[in-house]
């Protein structure tokens, strides 16, 4: 046979070939916010009357689409920015439900996992005549069956290159920790969700990765036991021996304990949701961290819109730059958000949009402080909604009540 008559064209060719081959697998991803954990469909169950046991009640029984990391990513979308979500759901009609709305929004679906031999999560919620959980069943294996390492593992490139990962602790510690190790290498900031009690436990086994997270009273009082190897925290009652609410400074001297030994253990900032009591910021950094840790996260191009409606109504950095204010290392930076009045329609998604508020304006660029009082907004108009997400905002009136909180929100001084 006759060799190939191989010519210095053909070298600089190839080589031509090499170097645009190589330079589109360096080429780096979009800076697009990862969210990763569990797509769940919500029975939601309200009574119309008080419930009665072993006999039928009035009420409304609706299908809404739910899971910790869908309502945190959709709720993102809606704000403007557009989140890469990683989950699963299986080959049956909760996991066609929603998908289909999910690919209706214009959202990514590729790390989005379809399971023959799974069912897609489906969370059970019985509300009482007042709007708030009462009981709920959840049947959500899959997330922790098949959202494995090796499934997050595919996505990488996409955790290495987002600006912050957002990670909600439905998974198995062993798929949290794959995600959040990849994440460190690449010195991505890593929020973690503690989505119940009972999950928020699995912080024990991601804490020295974590930069931020959002447990309500009962997560943090759980989430401290788990760290402490210890059941020495116990849930605290808010009200006084009158039953009239206790001021938020005495609020936070209760809780404080707790959130210390969170703190100690390396996490960056724990924000504690406190239902109409509004939110405590806290941190062991101090506020210089605070200003730097969102300039320190990779810069992305959503939200702009929001961007722009916001700078234009809270001025950077107020809190940090507070003259009078005096921090020690030793004490807790603490910062009261209060809540926004609303008429209560269900406060399911409530949590989910204040991270997700909080995630998308961090995202957008905006200032820490900035971007927690558009949580606050966020939750606001959920709490207002039957949905787990509203679906839409108003990002003028989004940015109006964020206004309202962010001046209305104090620095509690040492003690």
């Amino acid at each position: 046979m006759g060799s190939f008559p191989f010519k210095a064209t053909h070298l600089f060719c190839w080589i031509c070939l090499c170097n645009n081959l190589y330079a589109l697998q360096l080429e780096p991803f979009d800076s697009i916010p990862v969210v990763i954990g569990g797509m769940v469909l919500d029975i939601h169950a309200k009574t119309s009357l008080p419930v009665h046991p072993r006999t039928t009640t009035p009420g409304k029984i609706q299908f809404i689409r739910g899971g910790v990391a869908r309502n945190i990513a959709e709720c993102m979308s809606r704000l403007g920015c557009k989140p890469f979500l990683i989950s699963v759901v299986g080959h049956d009609m909760a996991g066609d439900l929603l998908l289909s709305h999910w690919k209706s929004a214009g959202l990514p679906t590729e790390g989005i996992q379809r399971c023959q031999d799974v069912a897609t999560p489906t969370v059970s919620n019985v509300y009482d005549i007042n709007g708030e959980l009462a009981t709920a069943i959840a049947s959500v294996e899959a997330v922790e069956k098949a959202l494995g390492p090796d499934w997050i593992w595919q996505f990488r490139r996409n955790i290495s290159s987002t600006p912050v990962l957002m990670v909600d602790a439905n998974m198995h510690p062993h798929s949290l920790e794959s995600a959040c190790q990849i994440a460190a290498e690449s010195g991505v900031q890593v929020w973690f969700e503690p989505v119940s009690v009972t999950k928020s436990k699995r912080v024990a086994s991601v804490f020295q990765y974590v930069t931020c997270t959002f447990p309500n009273e009962d997560e943090l009082i759980s989430m401290a036991n788990a760290l402490s190897l210890d059941d020495k925290f116990h849930s605290i009652q808010r009200l006084d021996d009158n039953g009239n609410r206790q001021p938020i400074e005495s609020i936070f001297q209760m809780f404080k304990p707790a959130i210390q030994v969170l703190l100690k253990k390396g996490i960056k900032i724990v924000i504690v949701t406190l239902g109409s009591d509004g939110i405590l910021l806290c941190s062991r950094e101090g506020p210089d961290f605070i200003r730097e840790m969102v300039k320190s996260s990779k810069p992305s191009s959503c939200g702009r819109q929001l961007y722009e409606l916001m700078s234009s109504r809270c001025p950077i950095n107020q809190f940090v730059q507070a003259p009078k204010f005096k921090w020690s290392s030793s004490y807790p930076y603490v910062i009261h958000f209060p809540a926004l009045p609303a008429s209560v329609v269900s406060l399911t998604g409530a949590g989910d949009c204040l991270v997700g508020g909080t995630l998308a304006s961090v995202c957008s660029g905006l200032d820490f402080m900035q971007s927690v009082a558009v949580g606050v907004a966020t939750a606001k108009v959920a709490v207002e909604s039957e949905n787990n997400v509203p679906t839409e905002y108003c990002l003028t009136t989004v940015a109006d009540d964020a206004r309202r909180v962010f001046f209305t929100a104090k620095v509690l001084l040492n003690q």
